[in-house]
């Protein structure tokens, strides 16, 4: 079925990312109180989920704008949140700096959507992006993993370690591909109608 053939915003899809915002929510409360084994379910929980509401949409055709607003606004809420918290608890190995990066590319990127979706252009998310959040979620599921098992094994710390590296340095590559997409479309085409060559 092609997409955007629902018009009806109560759908499948879209409660399902309903419910992973409070999944998301709930993640956010829960690693402060320092209940990560919870914190760690419900964090697998919500994010397993994410691939579901958009293989349900595509092949039932119920993509909605609302839908593809919503989803990955709540995506950004899951990333952003955890790491957020996990700033404050000793041992994570999150840095402020790390928290800011991620935020701030999220900000760029959907501001740039913004601009350029608006004006009638196509800035979907493609697979760059896509690895991003994979590897965004791997490095909080380690980083859990290691607040679990306090005192954590030596190689549990070093792998978690590198893939929280490896997510900011993804982050930060991502959302210079973005902008750099972003101004060679406005740049080639005032009316920013060309895709990207990679996405969120």
């Amino acid at each position: 079925m092609p997409a955007e053939t629902s018009k009806s915003i109560y759908n499948v899809p879209n409660l399902l990312t309903s419910i992973r915002l409070v999944l998301a929510i709930a993640v956010i409360v829960l690693i402060p109180l320092a209940m990560y084994v919870p914190a760690l379910i419900v964090f697998l929980v919500a994010v397993s989920t994410d691939w579901i509401d958009g293989y349900w949409a595509r092949k039932y055709g119920q993509v909605t704008k609302l839908g593809r607003i919503f989803d990955p606004f709540v995506d950004k809420i899951i990333i952003c949140g955890s790491f957020i918290a996990l700033v404050e608890i000793r041992d994570s190995g999150v840095a402020a700096w790390m928290a800011i990066v991620v935020v701030a590319r999220e900000l760029l990127v959907t501001s740039l959507r913004g601009m350029i979706e608006g004006s009638g252009g196509d800035f979907s998310a493609k697979s760059l992006g896509k690895w991003k959040m994979v590897l965004q979620c791997a490095a909080v599921v380690a980083v859990l993993l290691v607040l679990i098992a306090q005192p954590a094994a030596p190689w549990l710390k070093w792998t978690s370690l590198g893939l929280l590296w490896a997510a900011v340095g993804l982050t930060v590559y991502s959302g210079y591909d973005y902008a750099w997409a972003a101004a060679k479309m406005m740049q080639d085409s005032p009316d920013a109608s060309t895709p990207p060559k990679d996405g969120v």
